[in-house]
């Protein structure tokens, strides 16, 4: 079999060990593998790259990926999906596996039933979003690059007394928020799941000043609202009585930087069990990972709603003292 190989959307670190994964595993059974280099702008260009596990020897640690990604408005068009098409047939790949979130998954099921080749997903999103998956590559290493960003601005708040607005990734989701402002102790965590009142906030200041602490720490997912709009409005509520008001947007600071381990050892084993699937005859469906198994689910699941963790935002609010 030649698999076709993508990545789509924004980059997630981790991606280099999935196509890794993916070109060796082929490889061992006998299969050969084709780089579409900058994701679906790349089916539509024909730029297609031979892929041998030479190619992908010292990948593991860089982030980003080595095939490229782009976001491809142009491949809603069915006149260029089918250009795609003939440069998919001209090029005789036979399956794809395709890396990225959900919008890259909905591309990735029009293509299946399109064109009939079998395609299998690969959740990649440090937003961590993908519906029916307690894990997507790239989350891991994105928490951690904001937990030490955060511990960083923590160091000059205390120094100078300040109350930090800083606004993480996560798209509409809160799970970057969630983790990452109670490994850092932040006295707030805002997130658009919840809806905490933005009148309440100048509140939550006074209390936490009047009891002696030095800094007051918000984190705040990009759903939830801006940075900078809500240092304007605590500063028309509070001004700076209790310390100066800063916002900090961390912006794709979070995307970059090698993986974590868990990113490269959960990327290998996705990488691994999409090959499976094409192997196996799964036709379409992405690869999911839930209560320690893997396993292939369908498209159309990927934008469920999953839970973030409550029990860890109701942990730092007991803990806020």
């Amino acid at each position: 079999m030649r698999i076709g190989i993508l990545c789509s959307g924004g980059d997630a670190p981790g991606m280099n060990p999935v196509i890794r994964s993916v070109v060796r595993s082929a490889s061992s059974l006998g299969h050969e593998v084709v780089g579409i280099r900058r994701g679906f702008r790349g089916l539509i260009a024909g730029d297609f790259m031979n892929l041998s596990s030479r190619d992908v020897g010292g990948i593991l640690d860089r982030g980003g990926t080595i095939i490229l990604s782009s976001r491809e408005e142009r491949f809603k068009s069915l006149e260029f999906r089918e250009t795609a098409y003939r440069n998919i047939e001209r090029a005789g790949i036979e399956a794809m596996i395709v890396l990225g979130g959900e919008g890259t998954f909905k591309g990735a099921q029009i293509i299946a039933e399109e064109s009939g080749l079998p395609v299998i997903g690969v959740p990649c999103t440090i937003d961590n979003d993908i519906g029916c998956t307690e894990y997507c590559i790239g989350y891991d290493t994105a928490l951690r690059n904001a937990v030490d960003a955060i511990d960083k601005i923590r160091d000059t708040a205390s120094s100078h007394e300040r109350i930090f607005v800083v606004e993480v990734m996560g798209r509409n989701r809160g799970f970057i928020a969630v983790e990452a402002g109670l490994a850092t102790g932040a006295e707030l965590i805002l997130v658009p799941e919840e809806k905490f009142p933005k009148e309440r906030i100048p509140e939550e200041i006074i209390k936490a000043k009047e009891m002696g602490k030095l800094h007051f720490i918000i984190v705040m997912a990009e759903g939830y609202g801006k940075a900078e709009e809500l240092k304007q409005f605590l500063f028309e509520s509070v001004g700076n009585r209790y310390g100066e008001i800063r916002a900090t947007v961390l912006g794709h600071l979070q995307r970059g930087g090698s993986p974590t381990h868990t990113d490269r050892i959960m990327g290998m084993k996705f990488g691994e069990v999409a090959v499976e699937a094409l192997l196996s005859g799964e036709r379409k469906g992405f690869v999911a990972y839930k209560r320690g198994k893997f396993y292939i689910e369908d498209f159309q699941r990927a934008g469920e709603p999953k839970e973030i963790d409550w029990e860890a935002l109701r942990l730092s609010r007991r803990l806020n003292l």
